[in-house]
């Protein structure tokens, strides 16, 4: 069986900071690279990724301790920090493929964004299916998700940049991440979620990075084939991601990647390890009641994980409070579309005896417009014709006086004034 490093090299200084919770009694803080079994199925390198770029970055220990207690704080006010108000996170989709199955249609992206929206707002069908035990704990966390409107420089866009690409498949090393080696670059990590889609190999289903990392890195990357109605058998909901952007919010697996290890959420139980498949509950370990083996932090089945807590909820909230590492994204104008620049129109001679011409801004012919005379009491002008391939109003059919033009060209109604000589 393949073996995976997870636990993180935190150091002993910085497991110092993090929080106490009720489970603490039955979880220990590992501060160095710990070797776990993996089940087979399933297979996040968040945590590996995690560690190496501690490795690379010394200062990063810093910054992911600061994270820590602004996140303890957060959680342990939550009258004064939390608010029903729902944070709604621009995602821009890099689709970078090699084949053409690889080239993930609009509609599974679609169906993806609504599979977050729903797991994130304890909106799935299936949440249903929680055991009594846990019921009571499945939470709304009030993220919502929508893809981005509105790109880096203030122009309008699907959200969606699709890149081919001539590496076959990708590895959690980050390249995807770059144009320069084969990948797509990523938008500024303060104004949006960069999501991936494309082909992983290494049996890699996905991998996140954290809050404090480089932000030409920032995001998440998951598998083409695991968004709705993909090909990866039972990893083909739309669950990785989910699981995935529970790391970018700051979560870590529900064992804690340890042996009865430590997620820092006080409301998720104890356990082992990892549960793959679709185990029965209660499956007992650590002293716990049954593991949560259907919380999206497990390596269940796709359909087998079905919920969030309100402490990841919260664990996940505190980002967006005050001194959060993604309170940036509060601000973003990624999801609204920029305003249309409405076009302005001249017209000209004004007096006129016979004939007007109709330009635009930039003196081009407005053949797309439709163009109506009424007089100063509102009567339709139907002598007053308008000849849209030569931008030219025949007035010559009208008596003498003042006359208002009424110019639409399907986004906005422009109306101008005339002398008829």
């Amino acid at each position: 069986m393949k073996k995976t490093f997870y636990a993180l090299t935190f150091g002993l200084s910085f497991a110092a900071l993090l929080p106490a919770t009720a489970q603490d009694a039955g979880r220990a803080v590992v501060p160095s690279v710990q070797p776990q079994m993996e089940t087979p199925g399933r297979q996040c390198a968040s945590m590996e990724v995690l560690a190496a770029q501690m490795a690379a970055d010394p200062a990063m220990s810093q910054r992911m301790a600061a994270i820590e207690a602004q996140t303890r704080n957060f959680v342990a006010n939550p009258t004064m920090n939390r608010t029903n108000a729902v944070v709604t996170i621009p995602v821009v989709v890099h689709v970078v493929y090699n084949t053409s199955a690889q080239n993930v249609p609009q509609s599974q992206i679609d169906a993806q964004i609504a599979q977050l929206n729903q797991d994130y707002a304890k909106l799935n069908a299936d949440v249903a299916n929680t055991p009594a035990l846990y019921a009571g704990l499945a939470a709304n966390t009030n993220i919502q998700f929508v893809l981005a409107k509105r790109d880096p420089n203030g122009a309008n866009t699907t959200g969606v940049v699709r890149k081919q690409t001539k590496t076959r498949s990708f590895s959690s090393n980050d390249f995807v991440k770059y144009s320069s080696k084969g990948g797509d670059d990523a938008w500024p990590a303060d104004k949006y979620l960069n999501l991936w889609l494309c082909n992983l190999g290494q049996g890699l289903l996905g991998y996140a990075q954290f809050p404090g990392g480089a932000a030409a890195t920032d995001g998440v990357v998951v598998l083409y084939s695991s968004v709705p109605g993909g090909s990866a058998t039972n990893y083909n909901k739309g669950r990785t991601a989910t699981h995935e952007i529970g790391h970018w919010l700051n979560l870590r697996h529900i064992w804690g990647d340890a042996t009865c290890g430590n997620d820092l959420v006080s409301d998720t139980p104890t356990q082992q390890t990892s549960n793959g498949g679709c185990p029965a509950f209660p499956h007992v370990t650590c002293s716990n009641q049954g593991d949560m083996s259907m919380n999206y932090m497990d390596y269940t089945y796709d359909q087998c994980m079905y919920m969030f807590t309100t402490g990841q909820s919260s664990r996940m909230n505190a980002l967006f409070g005050a001194g959060g590492a993604r309170a940036s994204l509060l601000t973003s104008t990624g999801g609204t579309a920029p305003r249309t620049m409405l076009a302005s129109y001249s017209l000209y001679p004004n007096p006129a005896s016979t004939t007007l011409t109709l330009t635009d801004a930039v003196g081009a012919r407005t053949a797309n417009a439709s163009v109506e005379v009424y007089d100063i009491h509102g009567q339709l002008m139907k002598a007053a014709r308008y000849n849209a391939a030569t931008g030219q109003l025949d007035v010559q059919g009208l008596n003498k006086g003042l006359y208002r033009v009424a110019i639409n060209d399907g986004q906005q109604t422009v109306q101008k004034s005339f002398m008829k000589e």
